[in-house]
Formats: C-alpha cells, sequence, structure tokens
C-alpha cells in the first residue's frame, strides 16, 4: 500500500513540473513576439505585424512611435517614386522624426523633385506623408505582399538593387475611379533590415503610375 502512494505522489510532482515548464515557455513566447524579433515567429508574420503598426503611426501622426522602428545606424530613405534616387531622396534618423512631434512648427525640406513637372517636392514632415507616403489608407490595403511586388508603372524599380540583403513588404491598390482604368493605382513599400534578430525601418517607398 505504501508502496502505491509512493507512486502516486511521484506522478502527481512529475506531472506538476511538467505543466509549470509548459507556463514557462509560454511567457517566453510572448515576449519574444513582442520584441518583434523572428526567433519563435514566421518572418511574414513578424514583417506584416511591423508594417501594421508603422502604417498606424503614419496615420495617426504618432512621430514618437514611428521613431522607434527606424535603423538606429542607417535611418530610414524616403522614396516618393519607384525609382530610389539615392543621391536627392531624403535620410533621416530615428531621433530626427521623434522630434517632428515635439510641438514646435516644422520646418520645410526638399525631399525630392516630382514627376512630369520637375518641381522641387518642398513640404514638412506630416505634408509629405501626407502627400507621398500615406496618401490612401494603406493599412487596410487591397494586396499585401512579402518580398513580392505587385504595383508595376512605367518607372524603374531599383528596390532589390538599393536594399541588398534586406526585406519588405508592399501594401497595394489597383485603382480607384473606373474611369482611369487602374492607372490611379497605389502602392507603398515599406523595406526592413534586420540587426541582433530584430527588423528595422530603413526604407519607405512611394510607387504610382507616372507620366
Amino acid at each position: 500500500m505504501r508502496i502505491i502512494i509512493a507512486l502516486l505522489m511521484l506522478s502527481f510532482l512529475m506531472l506538476n513540473c511538467k505543466d509549470k515548464s509548459a507556463d514557462k515557455n509560454e511567457k517566453r513566447v510572448d515576449i519574444v513576439a513582442t520584441d518583434s524579433t523572428v526567433s519563435n515567429l514566421g518572418k511574414d508574420s513578424v514583417l506584416l505585424a511591423m508594417t501594421k503598426e508603422v502604417f498606424a503611426a503614419f496615420k495617426q501622426k504618432d512621430h514618437s512611435t514611428l521613431s522607434t522602428f527606424i535603423h538606429p545606424v542607417e535611418g530610414v530613405r524616403f522614396s516618393p517614386y519607384g525609382f530610389i534616387d539615392t543621391s536627392s531622396d531624403k535620410v533621416v534618423s530615428a531621433e530626427w522624426i521623434k522630434e517632428q512631434g515635439d510641438g514646435k512648427k516644422q520646418a520645410k525640406f526638399v525631399w525630392g523633385t516630382e514627376d512630369g513637372s520637375g518641381e522641387r517636392i518642398d513640404r514638412t514632415f506630416d505634408a509629405y506623408i501626407k502627400d507621398f507616403v500615406y496618401d490612401v489608407d494603406f493599412i487596410q490595403p487591397e494586396k499585401i505582399k512579402v518580398n513580392e511586388f505587385i504595383g508595376a508603372g512605367n518607372s524603374q524599380n531599383n528596390l532589390l538593387l538599393i536594399y541588398k540583403d534586406s526585406d519588405f513588404v508592399e501594401s497595394h491598390f489597383s485603382g480607384f475611379d473606373k474611369k482611369y482604368e487602374g492607372m490611379d493605382w497605389r502602392s507603398l513599400r515599406l523595406v526592413f533590415k534586420m540587426i541582433n534578430n530584430k527588423y528595422y525601418l530603413i526604407g519607405v517607398v512611394h510607387d504610382e503610375w507616372t507620366t
């Protein structure tokens, strides 16, 4: 009888230890997930989740949150069109973006040149985001892909050449007004680079039909 009782107690202790171990593992997964790493999650899931957060920051003009996604060394480059011009597209740091939301009046900067007219894109940060980044509601796209291009116009797409060893997410709308027969499509590509098992934003590429 004593042997039976001892065996039952031993079985209970083993099951209890197993349950505690499972609880610890679940907590570890939660910590990893909130740190936006890919050790326990699929790459696509992490990139899509980060894209949604970045879009929300753009939409809400949440400069402080947006700054936390920016690459700490390389910063982030903003490209108004599909062709990335490294000589004129503006590159800014996380700290610079954070400063745009501190209540001070934003200064205007040149972000490139407008397609067709060739005029300078002279905008404050928020105005540039409104006109050349989040000009449609990309957080709820018609299509979204990881490392796959969707929108294609008549301008050269050199993203893979400029951003080697990086990943990107494209959010896309095929058009809005039937009379334009798809010529009013929009795409926004967010380019991410990994450091120490964590992704950071290094490129924001807006694309549309150009003349």
